[in-house]
C-alpha cells in the first residue's frame, strides 16, 4: 500500500519531465543536419590518409570536378550541334564557382616550328567545316578520344573543373546553376556525373527516405498493435513510447551537432523495432498480470518485476551490438553504432520510466479486465511445445545439417564494393555515371604519386621522365587508366605540337634540350598556374591523375597488386617512388580494414554479452547455449549471402553485429522466464513449457514486428540499406526459429539445475 501511494505522488512530477525534455528536443529536431562527405569513409589516422591530404595540398583535389556528357545520335561533327555545344561551354564558364571549362569546342591545337614561332588552330572552324576532315584531325590526337570525344562519334563530354573542397551551400548552388544552364538547351541527352552532384543526389534521398520510413513506421506500428493487443488503448498507449524514443534520438543528434548520414538514415526503421521490442514484452506480460490481479498496480509490479531484469539485459546486448561498431575506422559506421547504441538504452529508460505511469493512468482494454481468458495465442503455442519435445533429436539433426551448409556458402563470401554500388541500376545518376565509365574512361579518381628520392635528380631529368612514361604506357595499357593530367603526357603533346601536329610525334622529346623548352613553354602557361597542378615547388614530385571505370575494389586491388609487381621491376626503381593514393584508393583501404574491425567487433560482443549471461545465471552451460543459438542466424545469414553472391561491404558487413545484438534479445528474455520459473520449484520441462507459453507469444510478436521493421528499408533507393533490412529479417526470423526450437532442447539435453538444499 505504501509503495502504490509513492508510485502516486510521482506520476505527475515523472510526466511533467518526460513531456518538458520531449518538447525541448523535439524543437532540436530542427536544428538537424545532413552529411554527405566521401572523406568521412576514409581510415581515420591512418599514414595513407595523412599522405593523400599532403599529396593534394601540393597540387589539386583528384575529386572536384564535373563531367557532362552530351549526345547526338546522329554523330557530333555536325555544324547545328557543334555551335550549340560552344554555346553551351560559354555559358558553363560563366557559372559561379565554376574555375574552367575544357571541350572540344573551346580548345585548339598548337604548332610551334623550328624558327621559335607558334600558332593554334581551334579544331573546328564553322567558316571552313568539314566534317570528314576535321573528324579526322581529332581522332589522331589519341588524347581527346573518349576523354573530349566518344569513340563512337555520338556524344561530346565537357570537362568542369570547380572550386576544391566546396561547401554544401555552394555544391548545391553549383549543380543548380549547372542544371539551369543544362535546362536551355535542347540536347537528346545530357548526363552529368561528378562528386557535387552525387551529394545532392544523396542527400535529397536521404530526406525523403527518413520521411518515408517514418511514414510507413507510424503505419506498422498501428497495424502491429491492434493485431497484437485488439484495442485503442493497446494502439495509442504503446505508441507515446516509440514515438517519443524516435524525438529524443534524433533530436539528441540534433542538440550534439551530430549530422545525419547515409548509414544513419536509416535509425527511424531501427529505433521503431528496437523500441517496440521493449513494449511489446512489457505490455504483453502487463496485459497476462492483469487478467490474474485485481488491482492494476500489482499487474504493474509484476510485470516489471519479471521482465524488467531480463529487458534491461537485452538493451544492453543489443547496444553493445551496436557499440562494437566504433572497432571500425569509419567514421559514419562509429557514428551509427554510437548514436544506436545510445538509442537502445534511451528506448529502455523511456519504456520503464513512461509505460508503468501510463498503465496505471489507463488501466488497460476492458476486455482484458472483464474476461479474465488467456490470449487466443495459447493453443498454438501448446502445439508447438509439444512437436519440440516429441521431435527434439530430429531438431538436432537438422540444425547440424543448417550449419554444415551454411558453413560451405559462408566458404563462397567475397568482399567487394563498388563507388556507386548504393543506388539501383535504373537510378538517374546511376545510368549517367555507367555511361561516362562505358564512354569516357571512367569516373573513379585515379592517382599516382612519383616522388625523386634522390636529390641529384629532378622531374625533368630525361631517364626520369622515361621511366614515368613507361609507367603510363603500364597503365593505360595493361591497368586500364585514361590518363587526364600528367607531366608525360604535356610533354608528348607539346611535342607533337612541335612537329606541325604529326601524330607520331606524340611522344617523349629525344632530346634533354627540347625537354628544357616544354618546361620552359609550360611555366609561362596561365602565368605558371598551370604547371603547378602537376609539378611541385621543389620539382621534386609529379603526378599521374586520371580515372578508371568503377570495377569494384576486388579487382582494383588486384590491378594493384599487379601494377606493384611492375613497379619492382622498372628502372631507377630504388630513386623514383610510385604510391597509389586518391579518394577512391582511401576508400578501398577502408573497406579492407572493414572485415578485420568487424571481426574484432563482433567478437569482443559476443565475449561481452556472454561474459553478462554468464554472470547472471551462473552456468557455463547456459553460457555455450545461447551464444551457440545466436550464432546460428548468423551462420546460416553469411551461407546464404554466399550461395546467393552478395558481397561483403559496409552495408551487408555491419549486419553480423547489429543482428548478433537483437538476435540475443529473445534468447535472454527466454532464459530470464526459464530461471524464474525454475526458481520457483518447478522442474526442468515444466520450467520449460511455462516459458514457452508464456514468452513465446512476445518473442514471435517481437521478431515479427522486428522483420516488418526492416523490410521497409526494402523501399529504399539505396541497396545498401536494402540489402541491410533484408538480410537482417531474414536472420531474425531464423534466429526465432532457433530460440524456439533449438534453444529449448539444448536446455533439455545439456542444463541441468542446481537441486535446492
Amino acid at each position: 500500500m505504501v509503495g502504490e501511494i509513492r508510485f502516486k505522488k510521482s506520476i505527475w512530477i515523472v510526466l511533467t519531465v518526460l513531456i518538458g525534455f520531449t518538447a525541448f528536443l523535439g524543437y532540436e529536431i530542427t536544428t538537424l543536419k545532413f552529411d554527405y562527405d566521401f572523406e568521412k569513409f576514409f581510415p581515420v589516422n591512418d599514414e595513407e590518409t595523412d599522405f593523400f591530404f599532403a599529396h593534394r595540398e601540393m597540387f589539386t583535389s583528384d575529386n572536384d570536378f564535373l563531367l557532362i556528357a552530351v549526345e547526338n545520335n546522329s554523330g557530333v561533327f555536325e555544324v547545328p550541334f557543334l555551335k550549340k555545344v560552344e554555346k553551351f561551354t560559354e555559358k558553363l564558364e560563366k557559372v559561379e564557382d565554376v574555375k574552367y571549362v575544357t571541350s572540344i569546342s573551346n580548345l585548339d591545337e598548337h604548332f610551334v616550328y623550328q624558327n621559335g614561332t607558334s600558332s593554334s588552330k581551334p579544331y573546328f572552324d564553322f567558316n571552313d567545316f568539314d566534317a570528314k576532315r576535321d573528324s579526322a584531325r581529332v581522332f589522331k590526337n589519341e588524347e581527346l578520344i573518349n576523354t573530349l570525344v566518344a569513340e563512337d562519334g555520338k556524344s561530346i563530354c565537357i570537362f568542369i573543373r570547380h572550386t576544391d573542397y566546396i561547401s554544401k551551400k555552394r555544391s548545391d548552388a553549383l549543380i543548380n546553376n549547372v542544371n539551369d544552364v543544362i535546362s536551355n538547351f535542347d540536347f537528346e541527352i545530357t548526363r552529368v556525373a561528378g562528386r557535387t552532384v552525387g551529394q545532392q543526389y544523396y542527400i535529397e534521398k536521404m530526406t525523403f527516405e527518413m520521411a518515408l520510413f517514418v511514414g510507413l513506421s507510424a503505419f506498422l506500428i498501428v497495424f502491429f498493435l491492434f493485431v497484437a493487443f485488439r484495442s485503442v488503448w493497446g494502439v495509442l498507449i504503446p505508441q507515446i513510447i516509440i514515438f517519443s524514443s524516435m524525438i529524443w534520438v534524433v533530436g539528441g543528434m540534433g542538440l550534439f551537432n551530430e549530422p545525419m548520414n547515409i548509414v544513419l538514415s536509416t535509425l527511424p526503421s531501427i529505433m521503431f523495432v528496437v523500441a517496440m521490442s521493449d513494449v511489446i514484452h512489457l505490455v504483453s506480460r502487463y496485459l497476462d498480470a492483469l487478467r490474474v490481479e485485481e488491482k492494476v498496480y500489482d499487474a504493474i509490479m509484476v510485470a516489471v518485476r519479471e521482465v524488467g531484469l531480463a529487458t534491461f539485459l537485452t538493451s544492453i546486448t543489443t547496444a553493445i551490438g551496436f557499440f562494437s561498431l566504433s572497432f571500425v575506422n569509419v567514421q559514419p559506421i562509429q557514428a551509427f553504432g554510437v548514436v544506436m547504441g545510445f538509442g537502445v538504452l534511451i528506448a529502455f529508460v523511456l519504456t520503464f520510466v513512461t509505460l508503468p505511469v501510463l498503465f496505471y493512468l489507463f488501466p488497460g482494454p476492458k476486455y482484458v479486465r472483464k474476461s479474465k481468458k488467456e490470449h487466443f495465442w495459447m493453443k498454438y503455442l501448446v502445439r508447438g511445445f509439444s512437436a519440440v519435445i516429441r521431435r527434439r533429436k530430429r531438431i538436432i539433426y537438422v540444425t547440424i545439417g543448417v550449419v554444415i551448409i551454411s558453413i560451405i556458402g559462408m566458404s563462397q563470401l567475397k568482399s567487394n564494393n563498388f563507388l556507386m554500388d548504393d543506388l539501383r541500376e535504373t537510378e538517374p545518376l546511376k545510368v549517367d555515371f555507367n555511361f561516362l565509365d562505358d564512354h569516357y574512361g571512367g569516373i573513379r579518381p585515379f592517382e599516382l604519386a612519383v616522388i625523386i628520392q634522390d636529390s641529384s635528380l629532378n622531374v625533368w631529368d630525361k631517364d626520369v621522365l622515361k621511366t614515368i612514361d613507361s609507367v603510363e604506357n603500364y597503365l593505360e595499357n595493361d591497368y586500364g587508366v585514361n590518363i587526364k593530367n600528367s607531366l608525360v603526357k604535356m610533354l608528348k603533346v607539346m611535342n607533337r605540337s612541335s612537329h606541325s601536329g604529326l601524330k607520331e610525334y606524340y611522344k617523349l622529346p629525344k632530346k634533354s634540350r627540347k625537354i628544357r623548352g616544354h618546361r620552359k613553354a609550360l611555366r609561362l602557361i596561365q602565368k605558371g598556374a598551370f604547371i603547378k597542378t602537376f609539378v611541385d615547388s621543389n620539382e621534386m614530385r609529379t603526378r599521374i591523375n586520371g580515372t578508371i571505370p568503377d570495377l569494384g575494389n576486388s579487382v582494383v586491388f588486384e590491378k594493384n597488386e599487379k601494377l606493384q609487381e611492375y613497379l619492382n621491376s622498372i628502372h631507377l626503381k630504388d630513386k623514383i617512388k610510385f604510391q597509389v593514393t586518391g579518394t577512391a584508393h582511401l576508400i578501398d583501404k577502408n573497406l579492407k580494414y572493414m572485415s578485420t574491425s568487424l571481426i574484432k567487433g563482433l567478437a569482443v560482443s559476443i565475449l561481452i554479452v556472454a561474459l553478462i549471461i554468464g554472470f547472471i545465471y551462473r552456468s557455463a552451460t547456459i553460457l555455450v547455449i545461447s551464444i551457440v543459438t545466436n550464432l546460428i542466424p548468423l551462420l546460416f545469414i553469411a551461407g546464404v549471402m554466399g550461395y546467393l553472391g552478395i558481397d561483403l561491404k559496409t552495408s551487408t558487413s555491419i549486419v553480423f553485429t547489429i543482428a548478433f545484438g537483437i538476435a540475443v534479445d529473445d534468447t535472454i528474455h527466454f532464459l530470464g522466464k526459464f530461471k524464474y520459473e525454475l526458481m520457483k520449484g518447478k522442474s526442468k520441462v515444466y520450467a520449460l513449457k511455462r516459458t514457452y507459453l508464456t514468452t513465446g507469444k512476445a518473442m514471435i510478436l517481437t521478431t515479427l514486428i522486428l522483420c516488418a521493421g526492416f523490410l521497409l528499408l526494402v523501399f529504399s533507393s539505396f541497396l545498401g540499406t536494402f540489402n541491410m533490412g533484408l538480410l537482417l529479417c531474414i536472420t531474425l526470423f531464423v534466429a526465432l526459429i532457433a530460440d524456439i526450437t533449438i534453444l529449448p532442447v539444448l536446455l533439455l539435453f545439456l542444463y541441468k539445475p542446481k537441486k535446492k538444499k
